[in-house]
């Protein structure tokens, strides 16, 4: 008797329908309450800011190098 490879010959169609099945069982139900989408993001104001971000960030990080480098002195 040929099985193809396949253990206790089940038929492929049933088998799949299982792990289907079990799949659909084991998928997480939704907790909590649906949020509703995003707002829009100005793509134009974020970039701004992440420049002036980093240029605070470059700015303290000259100082600061500056400061320890006169301690060091």
């Amino acid at each position: 008797m040929a099985s193809r490879g396949r253990r206790g010959g089940v038929p492929a169609r049933d088998d799949e329908q299982r792990r289907e099945e079990r799949a659909e069982q084991q998928a997480p139900a939704p907790q909590g309450p649906v949020l509703p989408p995003p707002p829009l993001v100005d793509y134009g104001v974020f970039m701004q800011g992440l420049v002036q971000a980093m240029q605070t960030q470059a700015h303290t990080q000259a100082a600061l190098q500056a400061q320890l480098e006169a301690q060091v002195e």
